[in-house]
């Protein structure tokens, strides 16, 4: 019989940081649930060679309480792992400019997408596998931008500064509790992603920092998104993970 194998969670696997995540995990053997709106082909591909259990969800995580939902019963069905981790990856950054130019649906879906999703599936996580006896733990994505303000991006800095807080909150509530679970939200470093093409051909009229964005793609600087998520899933093993409920990747 086969020994009970480590299962993630991982959210906005589709494309960028969450692609190159899933990949991994599956190359590790990590049995993987995904929730993405669209599926990812090349990850179905990846499984079959790896054989590794691979589940994928198609779903908008606009819609949080819905998917927080499905997670828990899903959960509930599930035999015996080795631990579980919860990655909540998915983000939107919505158009750059100022709030009372943005528009107001696009705008619900950046903080539904990036805050309300990952808080609601954390605590369908933690309900769901509270009684599970095997290391348990939560990794929200965040940015630079949840502690450094940029000019056109309140909504997406207000996400990542409320995804650090949650989970410096989060944390503390965990170490009150019988059967502890880790919670971390960390910044990956800047990585060349679609997100980061849509701001470097942004109007710098509505989001002045255009011009550094542009300059440190023309000068190297950016990570890619295989390079992150190999250091994103190295702080995820670290023994000392949660010991520090917000950190970044760079400071390593």
């Amino acid at each position: 019989m086969q020994a009970p194998r480590p299962l993630t969670i991982l959210t906005g696997a589709s494309r960028g940081l969450g692609a190159a995540m899933a990949e991994q995990l599956l190359q590790r053997g990590s049995a993987l649930l995904t929730m993405s709106r669209r599926r990812n082909q090349s990850l179905d591909a990846k499984a079959a060679e790896t054989k590794t259990p691979l589940e994928q969800w198609e779903i908008d995580l606009a819609d949080g309480v819905a998917a927080a939902k499905r997670l828990e019963a899903w959960l509930a069905s599930q035999p015996p792992f080795s631990s579980a981790t919860l990655i909540n990856n998915a983000a939107l950054a919505g158009k750059p400019g100022p709030i009372d130019d943005s528009d107001a649906i696009a705008l619900a879906a950046v903080l539904r997408v990036g805050l309300e999703a990952p808080m609601l599936l954390t605590r369908a996580f933690l309900r769901a596998t509270r009684g599970w006896s095997v290391p348990r733990k939560v990794l929200n994505i965040s940015s630079g931008a949840g502690k450094k303000p940029l000019a056109g991006t309140a909504a997406y800095c207000a996400v990542k500064a409320g995804l650090d807080h949650f989970s410096r909150v989060v944390a503390l509530d965990e170490a009150l509790g019988q059967n502890r679970a880790m919670i971390v939200s960390l910044a990956p470093g800047v990585i060349d992603t679609d997100m980061q093409t849509e701001l470097r051909e942004s109007d710098p009229r509505g989001f002045p920092d255009q011009p550094r964005f542009a300059a440190m793609k023309d000068q190297g600087q950016l990570t890619s998104a295989i390079d992150a998520a190999t250091k994103v899933l190295a702080y995820l093993d670290r023994r000392e993970f949660g010991a520090t409920p917000v950190a970044d990747v760079r400071d390593a």
